[in-house]
C-alpha cells in the first residue's frame, strides 16, 4: 500500500501545482486585458483629443486661407475652387496610399499589443 500512498500524494500534487498554475495564468491574462484596455482607451482619447485639436485648426487656416486668396483673385468662389481641388488631391493621395498607412499603422500597434 505504500506505492499506491506514494502515487495518491504525487498526483495530488500535481494536481495542487495545476490549479496554481491555472489561477495564475488567469490573473495574467486579466492583467494583460486590463493593460490592452487601458492603452487602447488612452490611444482613443488621445486621437480624439489631438484629431479634434488639429481639425478646427485646420478649419480656420482654410476659412483664413480661403478668404486670402479670394481678395488676391476678387473671387471668393475661385478661391473655394481651388481649396476643394486641394482637397480632392489630398483625398486621392490618401487613397493612393491606404495600404500603406494600413500597415504602418498595424506595425505600430503590434509592437504595443504584444509587448
Amino acid at each position: 500500500m505504500g506505492v499506491i500512498d506514494s502515487l495518491n500524494e504525487t498526483s495530488n500534487k500535481a494536481i495542487d501545482v495545476g490549479e496554481v498554475y491555472y489561477k495564475k495564468t488567469q490573473e495574467y491574462y486579466r492583467l494583460k486585458v486590463f493593460q490592452q484596455l487601458t492603452m487602447t482607451t488612452g490611444m482613443l482619447l488621445k486621437i480624439a483629443v489631438i484629431g479634434g485639436l488639429g481639425f478646427l485648426a485646420l478649419m480656420f487656416l482654410t476659412v483664413a486661407g480661403i478668404i486670402y486668396l479670394g481678395n488676391i483673385l476678387n473671387s471668393m468662389v475661385g478661391a473655394c475652387l481651388i481649396a476643394g481641388a486641394l482637397f480632392i488631391v489630398l483625398l486621392i493621395l490618401a487613397y493612393v496610399f491606404r495600404r500603406k498607412i494600413d500597415n504602418m499603422l498595424v506595425k505600430k500597434l503590434s509592437v504595443k499589443f504584444f509587448n
